[in-house]
């Protein structure tokens, strides 16, 4: 019996190959257990379709990825934030308050999760941002941090 893998099967392949195993494994065990489908045409065919759209998928996101990416390396965001005696900012510049300005000054949603500080923006200046887009996609964001 010929079986399409649908999940990684320890001693047997990989998602998505197609294997001959025994009747009683196949039926039992592999279909039986969601791990794999009976590899009839129309499966196969099926499958190759489903794959086809998920890469078209993908490929759509990297390229909105990327052209996010090309956004943000040409934006300046600009925050203005308190100013205590000594010069050095009350509080520090966190990434919740760098996403929520770029969604109010550019239209950019951008999750908080997504941009990391290499360490605390705690004095004025410009500092520089990396945003991940997913897919091994990043960006560099400059903001400047502007006392109040």
């Amino acid at each position: 019996m010929k079986v399409l893998l649908i999940k990684d099967v320890k001693s047997l392949g990989k998602a998505g190959e197609v294997k001959e195993v025994k009747d009683g494994y196949g039926k039992n065990f592999l279909i039986g257990k969601g791990l794999a489908l009976h590899a009839t045409n129309d499966v196969l065919r099926k499958y190759e379709a489903q794959k086809k759209r998920e890469k078209e998928q993908e490929a759509k996101e990297i390229a909105e990825a990327e052209k996010l990416a090309e956004t943000l390396n040409s934006t300046k965001l600009t925050i203005k934030h308190k100013v205590g005696a000594n010069g050095h900012l009350i509080g520090s510049v966190t990434n919740k308050e760098i996403s929520e300005a770029l969604s109010s000054e550019f239209k950019i949603e951008l999750d908080k999760k997504n941009i990391s500080l290499e360490k605390k923006i705690k004095a004025p200046g410009i500092y520089e941002v990396t945003c991940k887009l997913g897919h091994a996609v990043n960006a560099n964001l400059k903001v400047d941090i502007i006392g109040e």
